[in-house]
């Protein structure tokens, strides 16, 4: 493996050097374009100077110390996809986003990683302010199992600008999460001007499953979105942005042998969405030397997606199937999760000059409501009295930031600009109950159709609601202040150096501190290097989250579940207060440019300690010290997060474009993009403080989860030619094996490697009409089928881990119209 990912990386580097030999003479000056992954088209913006990563005014992406992409909000729109996750994953080779299916609400609020490192390793910033992260807590069987973090699809793309992608540990610059890197979305800012258009799309696609053939034709997607400049003064501007989005369920399940007929039973696939997005921009010059700022964004988001079906299997016993016909479904049931998020996104702000500083002062809030209902199901302990939808609870995050950035120019050296803030935050978090029924058992004396006896464990099926000891209501502080300091010693020579300090309400302080280097040898060739040291503090979604169901044993509750590691129960099991993850980033690379031509290969390690993970669930029946220890409590089952885990990334990323411009043939766009990434888990928690020896804390499933979960090599090559008005896009991505890991080595599920080519061909005035006509996955690609050994129910058509999904050729068309 090792070997055919050197040999990637290699072939990568010959044809950027190759290319750079080839074009490097003959191709006429140009300004650069946007550099990532994807092609960028003649009207996209060619300006790359960047703002993430540094806070010397006017650095472009080409002359920075650290990696930083640029993806132009044009570029992610030209794809079927209205999704902004989804777009930037197929573009930019770094980041990667699985569609996961059967897991709650992740399946909704589905999560990115940069790197094949946890997403909540990722700081996201919209116009450069902290975003806030989902309430959402990833806790079942999927890429980012334990997280919470950004949902990136709260921001639509006609909203957007740009993005820029910094590839590289930024703690020290910008506070908690920055490990992998930093993604900064920026916001369209006009004055005039507006366009609207809508998208629509389906699938036409060959399902070739383990037990089963079929065509799909369907399933479709429209989106509509609209943007419109506003003017005012002599600069002001307001820019507002909506969109709508219905998109109807996949479904790529393999058929059912427990039923007779076999038939396909379950739904597994993307879940059904209707949302509402809209968001403004704005700004204005308030006096010569002070401008206002301000933005917010809100979006309405339901999504229904299902759980494990509930069936009348051949062969069940009579108890079960009993239990379904009380409940009113005696041919069984499909249970469907649905997840209502409300998220609001703003921020106000002054920025300008006073007394030869630049200074910028923002405050900005930002919210996460998701409330879950559980649809056509049942609470098999009420008996013919459960009621067929259920109303779960509540989960809410909501963040309040203030920060005071300072920077100013020196002449010192060529030159030294000094940069410093200071930033204060809080955060909340809260678990609102549901209702009984969702939950528990009736009360005494309303249960009906159970004859005396029968027992049956309390909740709604497929997704069981927050009962009132699950409620909690939490928050913490945090104050920083920073230091960061860029100066170009020599015309040749850059030296930074960052650092950060910052103190928690509930954990205490921590420091982190980053250096980088860039050398220009020549106009043409340079080599940067940085060092830095990360960290992330522990989410309120980590430390407190609760979610148990009981059982009811000899008139005892007998409880099981999530349990805060703060918790009597965690603690008993040696649960401790979490602490922050902490880093140690190195990276090393080299620019190319010459002409339309540049090439840029970064290599790099990130080492992570004290990294915080769920543990499975420690039962009674491990040993009767575990038993002794969850009587008194009457749990028989626990799991909470802990520290403890280690893990060291690495890999290489390298982005090679050329940009050829011809008046007679118009101007093509070639990029080529990899790649390779290397995960590997040094350290493994096996004791706690109270068990030695533990049960297994984490399992080989978790470990090899974090390790195999994201592709190992991702290459992406494209091509965008434009003349005129009409333009094309081919696009080919290369995604390495993905490993969705069992409990043994004869349960883990491979994706294989495969490569997926999308195509598009599109008429674009400057102000007039906007056509599209385009297919993802043009020749039907799916990840390796789950065999049927590893699929007894049948849903788990494909892995869900795949890095491209699994849902097949999509044919879309996209029309709109610029004013």
């Amino acid at each position: 493996m090792m070997a055919y990912r050197t040999a990637l990386a290699l072939a990568v580097s010959t044809f950027a050097l190759q290319a750079h030999a080839a074009w490097a003479q003959q191709a006429p000056a140009a300004p650069v374009a946007d550099p990532a992954t994807a092609a960028v088209a003649d009207d996209a913006p060619q300006d790359d100077i960047i703002v993430t990563g540094t806070r010397t005014p006017g650095r472009s992406r080409l002359d920075s110390a650290s990696p930083v992409d640029v993806l132009s909000g044009a570029s992610l729109q030209r794809q079927g996809t209205t999704e902004l996750a989804t777009a930037l994953s197929a573009i930019a080779p770094s980041i990667d986003f699985p569609r996961p299916s059967a897991t709650d609400g992740t399946d909704a609020i589905r999560p990115a990683t940069l790197r094949g490192l946890s997403p909540d390793q990722t700081l996201v910033l919209i116009n450069g302010v902290r975003g806030h992260t989902s309430s959402l807590l990833n806790t079942n069987g999927s890429v980012g199992r334990g997280s919470a973090a950004v949902d990136l699809n709260t921001v639509p793309t006609v909203a957007l600008d740009r993005i820029e992608v910094l590839r590289d540990g930024a703690s020290a610059q910008y506070g908690s999460d920055a490990i992998a890197g930093v993604v900064n979305l920026r916001l369209r800012e006009a004055r005039s001007g507006g366009g609207a258009q809508v998208t629509y799309g389906f699938y036409d696609t060959d399902v070739d499953t383990a037990n089963n053939s079929r065509n799909v034709k369907g399933e479709n997607a429209v989106t509509a979105s609209a943007w419109q400049g506003i003017g005012f003064g002599t600069d002001g501007f307001v820019t507002v942005s909506g969109e709508y989005t219905r998109r109807q369920p996949t479904n790529r399940a393999d058929i059912d042998t427990r039923v007779t007929p076999n038939r396909v039973t379950g739904r597994y696939g993307d879940p059904a969405v209707e949302q509402y997005t809209g968001f403004v921009n704005a700004g204005t010059s308030l006096t010569d030397s002070i401008s206002l700022y301000a933005f917010g964004g809100y979006q309405d988001r339901d999504s229904r997606s299902a759980a494990f079906p509930r069936i009348a299997a051949t062969g069940a016993s009579a108890a079960a199937l009993a239990l379904l016909t009380r409940a009113g479904y005696p041919s069984g049931f499909l249970p469907i999760i649905n997840t209502k998020s409300k998220d609001i996104n703003s921020a106000v702000g002054l920025r300008g000059d006073v007394s030869g500083f630049n200074v910028d002062l923002s405050l900005s809030y930002g919210r996460n409501r998701i409330d879950y209902r559980t649809l056509n199901s049942a609470n098999y302990a009420f008996g013919t009295a459960s009621p067929r939808n259920f109303d779960d609870g509540a989960t809410i995050y909501d963040q309040y930031v203030a920060g005071l950035d300072v920077t100013r120019k020196f002449d010192l050296f060529q030159s030294l600009n000094v940069a410093f803030g200071i930033e204060g935050r809080r955060e909340g978090y809260k678990i609102v109950a549901g209702e009984l029924a969702s939950y528990g058992y009736p009360a005494a004396g309303t249960v009906t159709g159970i004859p005396a006896g029968t027992t049956a464990a309390p909740g709604a099926q497929g997704f069981g609601g927050f009962a009132p000891g699950n409620a909690t209501e939490r928050s913490r502080r945090n104050a920083s202040i920073y230091l960061d300091l860029e100066a170009q010693v020599t015309d040749k020579l850059l030296i930074g150096l960052a650092g950060r300090a910052e103190d928690y309400s509930d954990f205490g302080t921590t420091a982190t501190g980053k250096a980088s280097l860039r050398y220009d040898f020549a106009n043409w060739f340079a080599l940067r290097a940085t060092a830095s040291t990360g960290f992330r503090a522990p989410s309120l979604q980590q430390q407190y989250f609760t979610q148990t169901a009981s059982v009811v044993t000899n008139g005892v509750p007998i409880l099981t579940g999530t349990f805060p590691s703060v918790s009597t129960v965690a603690t008993a099991l040696g649960g401790l207060p979490l602490e922050p993850e902490k880093s140690t980033n190195l990276s090393v690379g080299t620019v190319i440019r010459a002409g339309g031509f540049d090439f840029t290969i970064d290599a790099y390690r990130i080492h992570i300690r004290d990294q915080i993970g769920l543990s499975e669930n420690i039962n009674a029946s491990f040993s009767p010290t575990v038993a002794a220890l969850l009587a008194p409590f009457n749990v028989s089952a626990a799991r909470f997060f802990l520290n403890g885990l280690a893990s060291t990334t690495k890999g290489i990323d390298a982005v090679a474009h050329y940009r050829l411009a011809s008046d007679s043939a118009g101007t093509f766009d070639f990029t080529v993009a990899g790649n390779i990434n290397d995960v590997n888990v040094t350290r493994v928690p096996l004791t706690t403080s109270t068990l030695n020896p533990a049960p297994t804390l984490f399992a080989r499933s978790r470990i090899l989860t974090l390790e195999d979960g994201t592709p190992g090599e991702k290459v992406t090559g494209s091509i965008d030619w434009s003349l005129d008005r009409i333009g094309a896009l081919a696009r080919v991505t290369y995604y390495g094996d993905v490993n969705q890991p069992g409990t043994l080595v004869a349960a883990d599920v491979h994706t294989g490697r495969h490569a997926i080519t999308d195509f598009e061909l599109r008429y674009s005035a400057p102000k007039g009409a906007q056509i599209g006509l385009g297919v993802s996955n043009l020749f039907d690609v799916y990840p390796d089928a789950t065999i049927a050994a590893n699929n007894s129910t049948g849903v788990l058509g494909y892995p869900s881990y795949s890095p491209f999904g699994f849902n097949g050729r999509y044919l879309y068309a996209r029309v709109g119209l610029n004013w």
